[in-house]
């Protein structure tokens, strides 16, 4: 898919991140821009974009909400200014990362039992079995892909069964996925607007039934939780829910795809691990840092010179945190892939007041699947007759991972 502004001219000053190359180079990219001297690149497309490259520059914009407003956390062609149904600052469409101080703080603290680790850690017997139940499913072929048929599964069920949705529109949830987060500088023709409305309506009417049939999950704990004395508002309801599913979904099973993506490709850490069950959870911790998935956005609330650049009001302003987490500054050698890393204070889950809530849920997600996976396929490769391909947009991941499976248990 080439977005609605054509190809890309220069990255420092045309960059896009809706162009499939970006994705699928974007190390390269990123080592390129700063290598030339340009700690900040900036593009016209989407009204206009600047993206940071340095941990530093990244840290002080996450932590800046005098300049710098959550309202929109994903870059769109239409900003919210220029949307007249955007709920504005400092709620947003989708609180509390869409939220502004000093409303987020109520918002999220809302949210933080949850996702707390007393509540998460039940899930892992699921995960286990699920994990399993997926590789069951492909049988005895010597070639498999991996993102397809199971890193895409793991989240989309686990966060379905936390809401309270069923679990047969796994395919749905997926490509609603795709279309918000994957296909930003697609032009918006009826189909897509379609597909946008279909997901709105779905979730109210699931939203609807929980008021009349409250079941143990998140939307019924949604609809019966209070904020500064009052139930919910019910945009506030199904932002938080399209929050939930969104984000619980893409960035971890990108995190997922990224780590037996990279398992594949570097035969040395995979017999480690295989041989050093141990060291998994800290090698995932290294993935995180190394393939981080998400790139998060602020929008400028007004005029700014900003390290020697012009910020303008309405400008989108990327946070790269894979980026981040590139920083020679910040990591000695911080493009090496390193499992054995044990100082490793990254930045996947985020800086500044919007650091992830699914976090612990993220991390069990990932620490199962990985084990699992070698578990069952202590060896395997790359299919060198198949392509690799890679998601497009704020969230990075494998679309796609062609395996040829050596060794199975």
């Amino acid at each position: 898919m080439t977005t609605v502004y054509g190809p890309v001219t220069d990255w420092a000053t045309d960059f896009d991140h809706g162009d499939p190359e970006y994705n699928n180079n974007i190390h390269e990219i990123w080592s390129n821009l700063k290598a030339s001297g340009c700690p900040i690149a900036h593009t016209d497309r989407y009204g206009g974009t600047w993206l940071p490259l340095t941990h530093e520059l990244v840290h002080e914009i996450a932590y800046d909400t005098d300049h710098f407003s959550s309202q929109g956390p994903v870059v769109q062609q239409l900003k919210p200014s220029q949307n007249p149904d955007a709920i504005p600052a400092p709620v947003g469409a989708v609180p509390p990362i869409s939220s502004d101080p000093p409303f987020h703080a109520d918002a999220r603290r809302l949210l933080l039992p949850a996702f707390a680790p007393k509540q998460i850690d039940p899930l892992r017997s699921k995960m286990y079995k699920m994990c399993n139940e997926l590789i069951d499913k492909m049988g005895d072929r010597d070639t498999v892909d991996a993102a397809l048929e199971y890193s895409q599964h793991i989240p989309v069920l686990i966060i379905a069964e936390m809401l309270g949705l069923p679990l047969e529109d796994a395919d749905k949830f997926r490509n609603w996925v795709n279309l918000i987060l994957g296909a930003i500088g697609a032009e918006r023709n009826e189909e897509r607007l379609a597909m946008f409305m279909e997901f709105s309506e779905y979730l109210d009417r699931h939203i609807a039934d929980h008021v009349d049939n409250p079941k143990d999950d998140l939307i019924t704990f949604l609809l019966n939780a209070e904020l500064h004395g009052q139930k919910l508002s019910p945009q506030h309801v199904h932002g938080t829910v399209v929050l939930i599913l969104i984000a619980g979904i893409d960035t971890t099973w990108s995190g997922i795809g990224s780590s037996i993506w990279h398992l594949a490709s570097n035969p040395v850490d995979r017999r480690r691990l295989v041989e050093n069950k141990e060291m998994i959870p800290q090698a995932v911790e290294e993935f995180l840092r190394a393939y981080a998935p998400v790139t998060m956005a602020r929008i400028v609330k007004e005029d700014l010179e900003f390290h020697g650049v012009e910020m303008k009001q309405d400008d989108w302003v990327l946070l790269p945190f894979p980026a981040a987490n590139r920083d020679e500054a910040q990591f000695e050698n911080a493009n090496e892939v390193d499992i054995d890393r044990t100082e490793n204070r990254h930045a996947a889950f985020g800086l500044g007041i919007h650091r992830c809530i699914g976090s612990n849920l993220a991390r069990a997600e990932l620490n199962v699947a990985v084990e699992v996976f070698l578990e069952r396929f202590p060896d395997f490769e790359l299919n060198p007759t198949e392509e690799v391909t890679w998601s497009t947009g704020q969230v990075r991941g494998p679309r796609n991972i062609p395996l040829r499976i050596l060794a199975r248990k």
